[in-house]
């Protein structure tokens, strides 16, 4: 991957970190309690429907057209998991699966790479770029039900255990400032 992708893409997850004053976009809008998935492919119909499939099974789903696009909107939305297509212009899915995979606040969302090809050199490129799995396109409602079963449920239960030991920490923290004698 050249320097200039690795500095454009810090660029954009340091840009995308300051607060955001527009009213919420109602596409990008996660407040809700459902989990969010990104579909990144540059196909209008894969995007469209891996997004049916995905609200189907009650996820909320953000979109992007490319890599680039990916990257902001994994700042904005934090999601749960991520399906990427390999074949993109500008920044293709290994770049933005590693670019995902290499920053500390993101590298544990699962990502999933699409691909119409299913050979065994596609999947261990993927694999070096740290995707978490392979989906070949086409792919059915079914088997995208699957793989978000599969790496889903475990994010989820990754971030939660997160959350706690964050929340355990702070209470051991408040707990020390408030009896520095014990």
């Amino acid at each position: 991957m050249s320097k200039a992708i690795t500095l454009l893409a810090a660029d954009i997850f340091d840009y995308k970190r300051t607060p955001n004053m527009a009213a919420p976009d109602p596409e990008t809008d996660t407040s809700s309690t459902r989990p969010v998935v990104l579909v990144v492919d540059d196909s209008k119909t894969v995007r469209r429907s891996a997004s049916g499939f995905l609200t189907d099974i009650g996820l909320s789903v953000v979109t992007a057209s490319d890599g680039f696009e990916a990257l902001a909107k994994v700042v904005e939305n934090k999601p749960a998991m991520v399906f990427a297509d390999i074949m993109m212009p500008r920044l293709d899915g290994y770049q933005t699966c590693a670019l995902i995979k290499n920053n500390a606040d993101f590298r544990d969302i699962p990502v999933v790479m699409l691909s119409s090809k299913d050979g065994l050199f596609d999947r261990a490129r993927g694999r070096v770029a740290g995707a978490d799995d392979h989906l070949a396109k086409p792919f059915s409602a079914n088997q995208m039900t699957e793989t978000v079963a599969k790496h889903l449920k475990l994010a989820l239960k990754r971030r939660a255990d997160a959350n706690n030991t964050a929340t355990a920490a702070a209470t051991a923290a408040s707990e020390t400032d408030t009896n520095p004698g014990s």
